[in-house]
């Protein structure tokens, strides 16, 4: 029979602000639940305390996150949880296994028999937590049949945890999408050849998108030194500095503009052209390495790939059309796209007149706006 831990009761103010401090820390780190869910398998005196993220259907084996007292692995995925009583519970609901079924009918169900029974589960304390966006959770914390039943005490130790638990998978929800969508836009920024550089309230790197990380790394006129960004030549440097200082004073709110200026590459490439932009913190951003100041800086020469299948579903063009158009985006003329493509002139220039009657334009300048400005660049992903 597995043995259930010793309980140790949630009356104390320190354990209880100690659990409480493990529940909310899964909101940041998931992989923190294995330490919470032990925690509160202590507190309510259980052998399994478990969380089902994401139930089991078809094929798809589900999702939960346990924690035993004896440390034994459990087959999570049995076929038999499927015929679990606890399956459509009111959300947000506490309840145990004698407030739904007769203890003989319990003992005679398969659940019991071909799952429970063998992991030594009999008393099971449960409740499905309703997140804001629509998912279910479900809680479940179980004892041994030698095990004293869920007594009022329990429960009412449960329902003060609850709340909680709900909580931190809220926040956890909030703070996830808000990292799916900051790498969205950061996505797309890139794509768009745009590298953004955050800076903190000392002017230090606080941050940057995979773009800026590519135009640091060349060290072609701008570059971090000592945490800090930096342009190459002196005059350039000097304007900078003084830019992200006036963002950081405030000065740019109070006459409402965002400044900017052009940074000369040593290799002699078109100059980046950089714009520096204060970001205003709301009263609770206070304190160390918070973001105050974006540094935005275009590669006018850059050349782009995008998705060449993406491009011919927008403009639909053939792919030797497509191929073509891009050589053109990316600055080329017709002469030099045909060498770049090997093909003649004679072909290079059919292909044009063709790509004109798709697009409805009538002179290379506005082709290659029209190709610039569409969403094909957003395509492109971080491994191509």
């Amino acid at each position: 029979m597995t043995q259930m831990m010793i309980q140790a009761p949630l009356s104390s103010v320190e354990r209880f602000s100690e659990l409480l401090g493990l529940i909310y820390e899964v909101a940041m780190d998931t992989s923190a639940w294995g330490r919470a869910l032990e925690a509160i398998l202590h507190a309510l005196g259980g052998n399994y305390v478990s969380l089902i993220v994401r139930p089991g259907s078809g094929d798809d084996l589900g999702w939960i996150v346990s924690a035993a007292s004896d440390r034994r692995e459990v087959n999570s995925h049995h076929p038999q949880i499927a015929l679990s009583p606890f399956t459509g519970l009111q959300p947000d609901k506490l309840v145990t296994i004698a407030d739904i079924l007769p203890e003989a009918e319990w003992r005679s169900s398969q659940y019991y028999r071909d799952w429970c029974e063998p992991h030594g589960v009999f008393h099971v304390l449960a409740c499905d937590i309703a997140t804001k966006d629509g998912g279910i959770y479900g809680f479940r914390v179980t004892r041994p049949e030698g095990s004293p039943a869920f007594s009022l005490q329990d429960r009412a130790d449960a329902k003060l945890l609850l709340p909680h638990l709900k909580r931190a998978l809220n926040l956890h929800l909030s703070i996830n999408q808000d990292r799916k969508v900051s790498a969205l836009y950061s996505h797309a920024m890139a794509q768009l050849m745009v590298a953004a550089v955050v800076l903190d309230e000392n002017g230090l790197v606080l941050d940057c998108n995979p773009m800026a990380k590519g135009v640091l790394e060349l060290g072609d006129g701008l570059r971090i030194v000592g945490n800090q960004l930096e342009a190459t030549y002196a005059n350039d440097n000097r304007k900078l500095q003084r830019l992200v200082r006036d963002a950081l004073s405030g000065k740019q709110q109070s006459v409402g503009l965002i400044e900017a200026m052009s940074v000369s590459r040593p290799s002699g490439k078109v100059s980046w052209g950089v714009v520096v932009q204060a970001m205003t913190p709301d009263q609770w951003t206070v304190g160390k390495h918070r973001p105050c100041v974006a540094v935005f800086v275009r590669d006018a020469e850059g050349k782009a790939h995008p998705p060449v299948k993406l491009a011919q579903q927008l403009f639909q063009l053939t792919p030797a059309e497509t191929a073509l158009a891009i050589q053109l985006a990316n600055g080329l003329s017709l002469e030099e796209a045909g060498e770049v493509l090997n093909i003649r002139r004679n072909t290079a220039r059919a292909h044009l007149r063709s790509i004109f009657s798709k697009t409805g334009v009538r002179r290379q300048t506005e082709l290659v706006r029209i190709f610039l400005n569409s969403v094909a660049w957003l395509g492109v992903h971080d491994s191509e």
